[in-house]
């Protein structure tokens, strides 16, 4: 089948400079983009939101933006030249000695965005009702800014326009209390943006797309076409490594996601006060990937002046996604305590790296998992501490059947993603 013409919205994308790494929303939307943005395509683009309106770049100024971004966040790394990462090491094997937060500042590629502007005139370009003077599709990913209708009222100028979003997730109305307060209100308008602009909407699990049919039809907009696809782990994560020598030696176990309440790190920091005062030294280690987030005092007090954790936990935020997936492929498991989630990149991750994953008992993971995890209640303390004591040895049986379980695991193809997506814009034809 063909394919229409497009304009993929890279407003937040290109604000990812000032983001040492991707989230969750980022990897998704890159990849996306990635895939929809060709610079030798005259019929495809990026839009940007600008104070001017809408504006179009041309192909190969969009295309240039998106692999600034993909460098900016060292993707293609080496983690053996990756200090942060090897300080992250160190300080697994280290004794625990004094409390451990390593942290990449931000630091963005402020002169090439500049040089960048000047090469390409942005933010002029066409407005996106030119560009697509026949028609053709217009696709957020991102989300951002769902919540300020006023930046889509140019959609009323040209119906012939299909207007396409991908909703992660419906959590901050469902589970308001893990979220700031304002953010009900934001997603709400988020959702109504799209009932009022939408003719389609993409989600990545059939959890979010039956909470999602529910707000629309409740919005007035039972209509609306809604694809499922799931998106796969980046390639990095299935690709096999050469044969390396292990660079920790201290068992360990990673989490990894913003640390928020949504993520229940709470939870494994009291289980890992309990490990550690019942093995000691030998107690293995927790890292937690991702920034400090929000509504998380109880958790930051806990890293920062719980003496029992002290050299046990270590933080590590700003690693690139080739020190992630190392730091996933030597630890015991990816540990995913949630109480919700939209979808659960990580899990995704860690399964295509081979690597075995502790969940929450949650629909989600249920889903996503295909019976390959080993999931627990998420607020069940001892059995979670049972299950780490159990994996802490590499050799250990509970360990070695989950492996052995994921072990014909097939990641699912970027090649089969897309084409589900182009299917289903061509199919918004009228």
């Amino acid at each position: 089948m063909g394919r229409r013409p497009l304009v993929y919205d890279i407003t937040r994308l290109v604000t990812r400079i000032f983001n040492r790494t991707p989230n969750g929303i980022d990897r998704v939307d890159f990849a996306m983009a990635n895939h929809f943005i060709d610079a030798e395509r005259s019929d495809r683009s990026g839009l940007m939101i600008t104070a001017l309106g809408p504006r179009v770049l041309k192909p190969c100024a969009a295309r240039e933006a998106i692999d600034n971004i993909r460098k900016h966040w060292g993707e293609d790394d080496d983690p053996e030249s990756d200090e942060h990462f090897l300080s992250v090491a160190a300080a697994i094997d280290g004794a625990p000695a004094a409390a451990k937060r390593v942290s990449k500042g931000r630091k963005g590629q402020y002169a090439e965005a500049l040089a960048w502007i000047g090469r390409h005139g942005v933010p002029l370009g066409s407005a996106p009702w030119k560009f697509l003077a026949g028609g053709g599709t217009y696709l957020n990913v991102s989300q951002f800014p769902l919540e300020h209708d006023r930046f889509f009222r140019w959609t009323d100028r040209r119906p012939d326009i299909d207007s396409v979003f991908f909703v992660h997730d419906i959590l901050p109305l469902e589970t308001p209390e893990y979220f700031k307060p304002t953010e009900f209100r934001r997603h709400l308008r988020r959702l109504e943006t799209v009932a009022r602009r939408g003719r389609a909407a993409i989600v990545s699990t059939k959890v979010v797309h039956k909470a999602l049919e529910r707000r629309l039809a409740a919005l007035g907009r039972r209509d609306m076409p809604i694809l499922v696809a799931a998106p796969p782990a980046d390639p990095i994560f299935s690709r096999k490594p050469p044969v390396e020598t292990p660079v920790v030696r201290h068992p360990y176990f990673v989490i990894c996601g913003t640390i928020e309440p949504r993520k229940n790190h709470s939870l494994l920091l009291h289980v890992w006060r309990d490990v550690v005062a019942g093995l000691g030294r030998s107690a293995p280690k927790l890292v937690l990937i991702g920034a400090r987030g929000w509504e998380n005092e109880h958790v930051i007090d806990l890293l920062e002046r719980c003496q029992g954790l002290r050299g046990h936990v270590i933080e590590a935020s700003g690693l690139p996604t080739p020190s992630v997936k190392r730091l996933l492929l030597g630890a015991r498991a990816l540990l995913m305590p949630s109480f919700a989630e939209g979808y659960g990149l990580p899990v995704v991750e860690a399964l295509a790296a081979g690597v075995p994953v502790i969940a929450s008992d949650i629909p989600v993971f249920q889903e996503i998992g295909g019976g390959r995890l080993l999931t627990i209640d998420p607020m069940d303390g001892p059995k979670w501490r049972d299950a780490i004591c159990a994996f802490a040895a590499e050799d250990s049986p509970p360990r070695r059947e989950l492996v052995a379980r994921n072990a014909n695991y097939a990641n699912p193809e970027w090649p089969a993603f897309f084409a589900a997506i182009e299917d289903f814009i061509l199919d918004l034809k009228r």
